[in-house]
């Protein structure tokens, strides 16, 4: 009975594996975590696909879990401009002109929003978040503006009229090269006469159309800034404009 018992017998089971040390290999939910992912959801998606669920299904957590660490969609939004505002250096306006200051500030500006065009329209119209890291570039901007002895009533105003250029500009240099091309047309003979030299130039130059509009939109306008900034000094009388001195310690 016994051996027939033992020839019945079904196999040993294996052993279980022996758990590892330590905590598993999970990544470590974070508000910045959140907020990077909540970002390239937006490039991939576009606004619309980057909600909480969304950001939870892609971190493979519950949506309740993100609530920890972030308070809503109106903060994730707040802390994509937060990451993007802190990938535009403000340090030149401590040692350069203002208005060289602001050429560089504005190639920055640029390219951390040309990275992530999806954001721009989203941003645009986004009120400040307290306590925001965006709050303190302006602040650097516009230090250096009143320094260089603009109004304080105009200093914001021309900064908006720069920064409206910048996402415009962010956003021409997502779009095709060849977007403007009018093609076969011959009822736009000057239009396509542009086009073409245009393009010949810059193929010549080996740089791309939105640059070109960007330096040139970026030189304009710093150039109608000094002028403007020259005939509000002359109207107060306190003479011809001088580049902002560096700061001292």
């Amino acid at each position: 009975m016994a051996a027939a018992a033992d020839g019945a017998r079904s196999p040993q089971r294996p052993a279980p594996a022996r758990r590892r040390a330590g905590r598993p290999s999970v990544r470590v939910l974070s508000r910045r975590l959140i907020i990077e992912t909540g970002l390239r959801l937006i490039d991939e998606r576009g606004a619309d696909g980057a909600g909480m669920r969304a950001i939870a299904a892609e971190l493979g957590v519950r949506p309740s879990a993100l609530y920890n660490h972030v308070a809503g969609r109106a903060e994730l939004i707040a802390g994509v401009r937060e990451l993007l505002s802190d990938r535009i250096p403000t340090g030149v306006f401590e040692h350069e002109p203002w208005d060289e200051a602001l050429a560089e500030w504005a190639h920055h500006y640029r390219d951390a929003f040309a990275a992530h065009p999806s954001t721009v329209a989203l941003l645009a119209v986004l009120p400040l978040a307290e306590e925001s890291a965006t709050t303190r570039m302006y602040e650097a901007v516009i230090a250096a503006m009143l320094r260089a002895g603009w109004p304080r009533d105009r200093a914001l105003t021309a900064l908006v009229a720069l920064e409206s250029f910048i996402l415009g500009s962010a956003l021409d240099l997502a779009a095709a090269d060849d977007m403007l091309d009018p093609g076969p047309r011959t009822d736009v003979p000057a239009f396509a006469v542009a086009y073409e030299a245009r393009r010949a130039a810059l193929a010549a130059a080996g740089q791309r159309p939105a640059d070109a509009a960007f330096e040139l939109g970026l030189r304009a306008l710093l150039a109608g800034l000094r002028a403007e900034l020259a005939a509000v000094r002359e109207e107060a009388g306190s003479g011809p404009v001088r580049p902002s001195a560096p700061n001292t310690p």
